[in-house]
């Protein structure tokens, strides 16, 4: 087996909110003193945003994990220059944490493959870094890569594209699949990284029979730690490893023998897959799923209210969260749900407070800029003795409410209370 000393991390979703801020916390404490963190770009390159993603990734490592983040930007293999390519692969190799996250999979696959990238994040875990594969980038590590968007959207025919295959160099035959219990459908099924229960179970027939399913819910992590040979699960979903029909379930907390994913038998830990139209027992809790439900919603509504100048409805959707968090914990819902859930209230009290420090404290101090502006224009007038215009821009003031007072050492102006 090749020697390995750090980690690959697989998540399912949610690498940059609140559920995930102590994992990541974690992960860079088990790091050498003063670790260098770094955010590769390629999977969004092709996207306009793909600067705005990577600044996002910066500020939530900045103002929730305290770390310093830095940029690889690798967009594309073809666009990039050699010196461009170089900067980013030397940023990689001095990398000890590598998060890697949202975008196309089969983009990034296409970038990578012919670059120098899989065999420097290979090197870095095996000298002991930490490489985070979250989202779509999650799909890419393994041997097969699920082309979601391109049978989701666009409508081709189920297939399986060749992944980057980080996994094959430290023993794993793997294809990972993220979102594994995605409810966005609502009134369809989504399941399964948006496949949907029969697509997926066509998708899965279709793989070599030595080769494994590792599926991870949203807002769930596993940890394959290399040094002490397990892997833990973290979040607040659950991990679901297929193999030939049959399945392992594994909760938040759990560890494992990282020879589990590498094809050891575990005797009565399997059980059958569900079959069968629905199978809705795969997917986790429902009182779970219906919990984040109402926290996402609310989260929404008070970004809306902020986007609208709709103080109220902000307002009420802090108010609803809070009750929301204090009904749930009277239910006995899950702890780590509920520590989440504050840490989301508290995200949201902090982007209000922000927004309130950079407003305008009066309506005067709102004005002023602008006032002002218009009592130098009316200067000039005066100096130029272009007097029916100077009045022209006093009597205009004076409509809307500014009384304007000439004296001495110039003019002052003031709201008609």
């Amino acid at each position: 087996m090749p020697p390995g000393k750090g980690m690959i991390v697989l998540m399912g979703s949610g690498e940059l909110t609140a559920t995930m801020v102590e994992v990541h916390k974690e992960l860079l404490g088990r790091l050498a003193a003063a670790p260098k963190a770094v955010f590769l770009d390629t999977p969004a390159g092709f996207q306009l945003n793909v600067d705005q993603i990577s600044k996002k990734a910066q500020d939530y490592f900045r103002s929730h994990i305290q770390q310093t983040l830095t940029i690889a930007s690798f967009k594309s293999n073809d666009g990039i220059s050699p010196f461009d390519a170089e900067q980013a692969y030397q940023a990689l190799r001095e990398a000890d944490y590598v998060l890697i996250g949202p975008g196309s999979p089969t983009y990034a696959v296409r970038q990578w493959l012919p670059s120098a990238i899989p065999q420097i994040l290979t090197g870095r875990i095996k000298d002991g870094g930490c490489l985070v594969a979250a989202s779509a980038a999650a799909l890419t590590v393994g041997r097969f890569t699920l082309p979601v968007y391109e049978i989701y959207k666009v409508g081709q025919e189920l297939h399986w594209v060749d992944g980057m295959d980080i996994l094959k160099n430290f023993g794993f035959n793997l294809v990972v699949v993220p979102h594994w219990n995605n409810a966005e459908g609502g009134t369809h099924d989504t399941r399964f990284c948006f496949m949907g229960k029969p697509r997926f179970e066509q998708l899965v027939a279709s793989l070599p029979e030595e080769v494994s399913i590792f599926g991870l819910d949203e807002h769930t992590a596993c940890i394959l730690d290399f040094e002490n040979d397990e892997a833990i699960i973290k979040g607040i979903g659950q991990a679901t490893l297929q193999r030939s029909g049959q399945q392992m379930v594994f909760g938040s907390g759990d560890r494992f023998s990282l020879a589990v994913l590498r094809g050891a038998d575990e005797g009565g830990r399997w059980n059958q897959a569900p079959s069968g139209p629905d199978g809705l027992e795969a997917t986790g809790s429902v009182d779970s799923d219906a919990f984040w439900d109402q926290i996402h919603q609310l989260e929404i509504d008070f970004h809306n209210g902020l986007k609208a100048h709709e103080t109220q409805k902000s307002t009420n959707a802090l108010l609803e969260l809070d009750r929301t968090i204090w009904q749930a914990q009277q239910d006995l819902e899950n702890a780590e749900f509920i520590i989440q859930a504050r840490d989301t209230l508290r995200e949201l009290i902090a982007i209000l407070g922000t927004r309130l420090a950079a407003a305008p404290r009066s309506e005067t101090d709102c004005l002023a800029p602008i006032v002002e502006q218009l009592l130098e224009v009316r200067e000039t007038f005066r100096q130029r003795k272009q007097f029916e215009e100077a009045d022209a821009v006093r009597n205009c003031l004076q409509r809307a409410n500014i009384v304007i007072e000439d004296e001495k050492e110039g003019s002052r102006w003031r709201l008609n209370s």
